[in-house]
């Protein structure tokens, strides 16, 4: 495992290295969702009986760390693969599942940096009781997961800068924006309801604020057998394309 902990360790340190943009500015982005949105709705809404801005707060971490995750292994074999310094980590002798590893366990810590930065500081506004911590440990490093490999195939597929960037705002940005973060989906539309059953962040937004509030929209176990098997199948796909080498050795 020497090339896994090396490589691991570049990844670390590639995002540490400028920690200010990478894990601080995510922390200012969501601070800023929760004054706006508590400031305009805090006196009109509840949740299962939780204020809105406690409500709020674990869906803005689990947000923030799952767009990180995503960014951190995306933007990395991006850069590599323009820049021509991507040869340097397929020469030495690192299997796929080394580096499937390190690029996928490198976005899940920053994912969870970012996420505990963001509970951290927005703590202030409302600080939820956590009822539960193993199931938010558990949600938030299986979506850092998730969100890790999928972002090491769009990083795999896309040739050029503005490729990620259209699979980031039209598949990643929906997907976690539209999960319910912003509110249950019992106060949407019955068919609305239904396609949100449909999009795997909402199970992984869902399960974890159980872990806050002991409620949540659907039983937290179908939330975590949806979410395991989410990440088993893109972890799967991930390793495949790394086996066969598409865009990185032919």
């Amino acid at each position: 495992m020497l090339g896994f902990r090396t490589l691991l360790y570049k990844e670390v340190l590639r995002f540490w290295k400028v920690s200010f943009q990478t894990v601080a500015a995510p922390v200012l982005t969501a601070m800023l969702y929760l004054m706006i949105f508590s400031h305009v709705l805090e006196a009109h809404v509840q949740v299962h009986g939780v204020p809105y801005a406690a409500f709020l707060i674990p869906g803005l971490v689990m947000m923030s760390a799952l767009q990180n995750a995503f960014a951190n292994s995306s933007s990395s074999l991006i850069q590599s693969k323009v820049t021509g310094s991507v040869v340097f980590v397929l020469l030495p002798p690192i299997s796929y599942g080394e580096f499937f590893l390190a690029y996928v366990v490198a976005a899940m810590l920053r994912g969870v940096m970012v996420g505990a930065g963001v509970l951290l500081v927005t703590s202030w506004f409302a600080l939820p009781q956590m009822q539960s911590p193993l199931w938010v440990l558990t949600f938030i490093v299986l979506g850092g997961g998730i969100m890790g490999a999928l972002g090491t195939v769009a990083g795999i597929w896309a040739d050029k800068f503005d490729q990620l960037a259209g699979f980031q705002n039209f598949l990643v940005m929906p997907l976690t924006m539209l999960s319910g973060v912003f509110y249950s989906i019992h106060s949407l539309p019955d068919f609305w309801q239904q396609i949100s059953h449909f999009n795997p962040v909402f199970y992984m937004i869902d399960g974890f604020r159980f872990g806050f509030f002991g409620v949540s929209d659907v039983a937290p176990e179908t939330s975590l057998a949806v979410v395991g098997t989410s990440f088993a199948l893109v972890s799967a796909a991930t390793l495949l394309l790394l086996r066969s080498g598409y865009k990185l050795r032919s």
